[in-house]
């Protein structure tokens, strides 16, 4: 019952933010400024899901220049917990078959969003030259999940390289955000516990080519798996005290 409860209350959501949504994009078709309000709002979502969600990011977050960011890709949770961590002026890169989704495609297209076709290695390579002129003619960030695909509790995956080759290429830092795991929220569940988002300090990509490029790769990727255990570990403690207090 509460699964369906959330289920009819999603569809509702859904169907609101793409009527209203898509309306109020089409007044500015394609701005960077939607993503920010957007992924906002479908972060809120997350009390709907029965979820603490604890967002930490710097106090300066909002006012930093240009930046590579990076995150975790679990599974559909995202959309209401790492969304939280979009700043302004931020556009995500997605896989082109997005678009075609029901109700949210429309609404991730006219967002401002990067669509990149992955079944495509010319069109691939052409997206991440996309995205570095994206950064060079504009003041946009870009956000990218350089695991490729959603890791579905497998812990974290390993990264392709395009993050990467953007970062270098464009020649701004790159800001990793880590979301503690959450393959374990159940739709029939009133108390799904907490959820922390983190954002981590910049890391530079001085003295760092092509020719190291995966260096730079496993050098994020390590922090962003030592940060995921931390925030699990952070995360069981914090949920391990809810169940004893309820069960006073």
């Amino acid at each position: 019952m509460i699964a369906l409860l959330r289920l009819l209350a999603v569809a509702l959501f859904a169907i609101v933010m793409f009527v209203f949504g898509c309306g109020y994009c089409l007044l500015s078709p394609r701005n960077p400024k939607h993503v920010f309000t957007f992924g906002r709002l479908f972060a809120r979502m997350s009390k709907l899901m029965g979820i603490k969600l604890e967002l930490r990011i710097p106090e300066d977050a909002y006012q930093r220049g240009q930046h590579i960011y990076i995150a975790n890709h679990q599974n559909n949770w995202d959309l209401c917990t790492v969304a939280a961590a979009v700043t302004p002026k931020v556009v995500t890169v997605g896989k082109k078959s997005l678009v075609w989704t029901p109700v949210f495609g429309q609404l991730y297209w006219l967002t401002g969003n990067i669509l990149i076709d992955r079944s495509n290695r010319n069109k691939a390579k052409g997206t991440i030259d996309q995205v570095v002129d994206s950064i060079k003619t504009s003041d946009v960030s870009v956000w990218m999940f350089p695991e490729g695909t959603r890791s579905r509790g497998r812990g974290m995956l390993p990264f392709k390289m395009g993050a990467f080759h953007a970062a270098i290429g464009a020649g701004v830092p790159i800001i990793p955000i880590v979301c503690s795991s959450t393959n374990d929220i159940k739709l029939n569940r009133w108390d799904n516990g907490h959820v922390i988002v983190e954002m981590l300090p910049p890391i530079s990509i001085e003295g760092y080519g092509k020719e190291n490029l995966r260096e730079l790769a496993t050098l994020c990727r390590e922090q962003m798996v030592a940060k995921l255990a931390q925030l699990d570990e952070e995360v069981a403690m914090l949920d391990g005290k809810q169940v004893r207090s309820r069960s006073q």
